[in-house]
């Protein structure tokens, strides 16, 4: 008797999600609480198990978009594998032997080779058209995020190579403009539930904060003095490395202690405006995904230490790019911190993540031409970055977002603050 695949709830503000891929095909034998399933939503990605131990049958395809409690398949249990199944576990002689006896055909699939396939990263419509084109996805690269095959890589794929044609000449004599050669093809794809989120998100902050910008620039140079001195005695006591993530998220939870404001919530009660304050620092991370940007929490930083944090970060931004972060643990957050730095970013003004009311934002660190020490009239070059806390004017006062700012870059100008908590 089949046991039906049921999509799970997930969360109290997730209401549906996109079947991303099978990660098992269809008629293939699956053990109890197997992964057969990759459910994409606007906030998190995760596995469906199978129910039963069986065989799996499909309701629904890839790119289709599934509410919570629908059913998507079926494990029948006892039955027997299809076909395919079969062929795909025999052992490569044998497989090699039956492939070789078969009429060739320039465009059949290779037998046994569903399950590859179905591994395979690649766009739903990209699938449809390997499948008509005859262009097996197993040997292309994509060249969407994470490597993903799209469309135009399978139709650049089965496009025959040919020579180049020589520059035809009009009637009298001067040649013909050039024909443009190459791919002129544009695609269109289904944006993903976790971009959608974003731009939702983003477009939100802008219209219903009075948000604004300050700027500062601080001297890396005794944090990376310090790093240089500890940086193998740290990591060989805690078993992480000392990276630049540590010092920011103390440096910036000691200023949200001294700035409470920064650290709290505008809400609107009903037309009534409501000011909630938090006595803990729950700091978000913004992590680049594949799928897109993921805004994870550091509960309680104010209680950790610098080995903490970088732990912490490191656990969720490896979860984070495997998209096992759960919803829990990007719900909240009182202030957040991202570094564009890490891809270049010289400056920018992050926008707020709402309903939080600071951002600061982390940028690349260059070696320019500064007074140091500072009030020397001295001219020297220092390793300097870019910080930017972008801030809703409605809650935080522009002197004390400024404060706030002064206060980060003299932790980290000054690492012994840290220490002792100054």
């Amino acid at each position: 008797m089949p046991t039906d695949i049921v999509i799970p709830t997930i969360g109290e503000s997730v209401t549906s999600g996109v079947v991303s891929r099978w990660l098992k095909p269809d008629g293939a034998a699956v053990a109890r609480d197997e992964a057969v399933l990759e459910l994409e939503t606007d906030k998190v990605t995760m596995e469906v198990p199978a129910p039963a131990a069986g065989v799996l049958r499909h309701n629904a395809k890839q790119g289709d978009t599934v509410a919570v409690g629908a059913v998507v398949g079926s494990v029948v249990e006892g039955g027997a594998a299809s076909a395919s199944s079969a062929a795909a576990s025999k052992p490569a002689a044998a497989l090699a032997v039956a492939q070789a006896s078969a009429p060739t055909k320039s465009n059949a699939p290779i037998a046994g080779s569903a399950v590859a396939v179905a591994d395979v990263r690649a766009t739903p419509l990209a699938r449809k058209t390997a499948a008509d084109l005859g262009v097996e996805l197993t040997k292309l690269e994509g060249t969407g995020p994470g490597g993903r095959i799209r469309e135009q890589d399978v139709v650049q794929a089965a496009r025959p190579a040919g020579p180049t044609a020589a520059p035809a000449q009009s009637t009298n004599g001067a040649p013909r403009p050039a024909t443009i050669s190459g791919s002129r093809n544009s695609t269109r794809e289904r944006v993903t539930p976790i971009r959608q989120r974003i731009a939702q998100r983003l477009v939100q902050a802008q219209h219903n904060a009075a948000m604004l910008t300050t700027f500062n620039e601080v001297d890396m140079g005794p944090v990376m003095d310090l790093r240089k001195s500890f940086k193998e005695e740290f990591e060989k006591k805690h078993g992480i490395g000392l990276g630049f993530m540590g010092f920011f998220v103390k440096a910036a939870t000691a200023a949200l202690q001294a700035f409470p404001m920064v650290n709290a919530y505008l809400i609107d009660d009903n037309g009534q405006m409501l000011v909630e304050k938090h006595d803990f620092c729950d700091i978000s991370v913004a992590i680049s995904t594949p799928k897109g940007l993921i805004v994870p929490v550091l509960r309680d930083t104010q209680s950790m230490s610098i080995a903490g944090v970088e732990a912490g970060i490191k656990d969720l931004a490896t979860r984070g790019k495997d998209g096992k972060v759960t919803l829990d643990e990007m719900a909240g957050g009182t202030f957040t911190i991202t570094n564009g730095g890490v891809f270049g970013s010289l400056m920018s003004t992050p926008i707020l993540n709402p309903p939080q009311s600071a951002i600061l934002g982390m940028h690349a660190i260059k070696n320019r031409a500064v007074e140091y020490p500072v009030g020397s009239g001295q001219v020297a070059i220092r390793p300097m970055m870019y910080l930017a806390l972008s801030y809703d004017h409605r809650i935080i006062d522009g002197a004390e977002a400024v404060q706030f700012l002064v206060r980060i870059k003299q932790a980290i100008e000054d690492p012994h603050r840290l220490l002792l908590n100054l």
